[in-house]
Parts: C-alpha cells; sequence; structure tokens
C-alpha cells in the first residue's frame, strides 16, 4: 500500500463566502513543499470568482494522468534500449454532460511527440512501449474511461 496526501488551503477574500461570488482559487501545497495556485476552470466558473492564470482541477487531473504514462513509457524505453531526447505530451481530455446532468471525463487522449537520440523504435515497438506504460500506470488503472494513446516519433515542438 503506498498513501499520498495532498493539501488544499481556501480561504475567503472580499466576497464573503456566502454570497455566490466568492472566490475559487485556493492553493495546493504538497510534501517537498511546493504550493501551486488552483482554482475553478474559468470554462466552468466565470472570472473574476475563478483566476485564469491558475490550475484547475480539470487540468490537474489530465496532467496526473499523461504524466504517469510519461513517467512509465521513459522507464520502459530506458529498458529496451532507446533513448529520449524530449516528450511533449499535449494532453486533452474530454468532459461531457450525462442524462442526468452530471459533467464526467468520456475520455483523455495522450498525444506525445517523441524526439529520440540515436536509433528510434519501429511503429511496434513504440506502440508496445506505450501499451506497457498504460498497462503500469496506475492513474490510468484507476479511471472508468478510455485513455488513448497516439504517439509520434517526431521531434518535439517547443
Amino acid at each position: 500500500m503506498s498513501k499520498h496526501v495532498a493539501r488544499v488551503v481556501w480561504q475567503a477574500g472580499e466576497t464573503p463566502h456566502r454570497d455566490a461570488t466568492y472566490t475559487r482559487q485556493h492553493v495546493w501545497q504538497f510534501d517537498g513543499g511546493l504550493s501551486v495556485l488552483a482554482s475553478a476552470s474559468p470554462q466552468r466558473v466565470r472570472t473574476p470568482m475563478s483566476n485564469e492564470a491558475a490550475v484547475d482541477p480539470e487540468e490537474a487531473f489530465i496532467a496526473a494522468i499523461a504524466s504517469c504514462h510519461m513517467l512509465w513509457f521513459l522507464d520502459l524505453a530506458r529498458r529496451a534500449g532507446f533513448e529520449l531526447a524530449r516528450y511533449v505530451d499535449d494532453a486533452l481530455g474530454t468532459l461531457v454532460e450525462d442524462a442526468n446532468g452530471r459533467w464526467a471525463f468520456q475520455e483523455v487522449q495522450l498525444r506525445p511527440s517523441l524526439s529520440w537520440v540515436g536509433t528510434e523504435p519501429s511503429e511496434a515497438e513504440l506502440a508496445a512501449l506505450h501499451h506497457q506504460a498504460h498497462e503500469a500506470c496506475f492513474l490510468a488503472n484507476s479511471v472508468n474511461f478510455p485513455v488513448r494513446v497516439t504517439a509520434a516519433s517526431t521531434p518535439a515542438a517547443r
């Protein structure tokens, strides 16, 4: 078993909580000392009650899945004898409203662009590495929607 802790801190701002225009901005604190400014998504809660510059839970959720896959992929590629120079994933999550009016992720698409040092894996090897990473990623194993990978072995942009 492994336990993980994240602290979420919210404090009322200028507008009292009893008013519907209270701030949704808050801070995530992690055990290594990092604090991250977070907020409701401006797609769900209009500004100024949300903060566009902050990370929203939906983005963090997608980033966590993409990060888990990437970390497994990096290790598996190394074990298979391949060396990566860069891995950039423009992951995309799709939220939909169900028949009961509840919002939920329908899928997450991982779209990594990979830059290799030396020999690149074949398409079959690349697909196998992504499949193994997906099977190993405990976050992908924890969700009830598909996590799909569309990978390109081209120089990573940005």
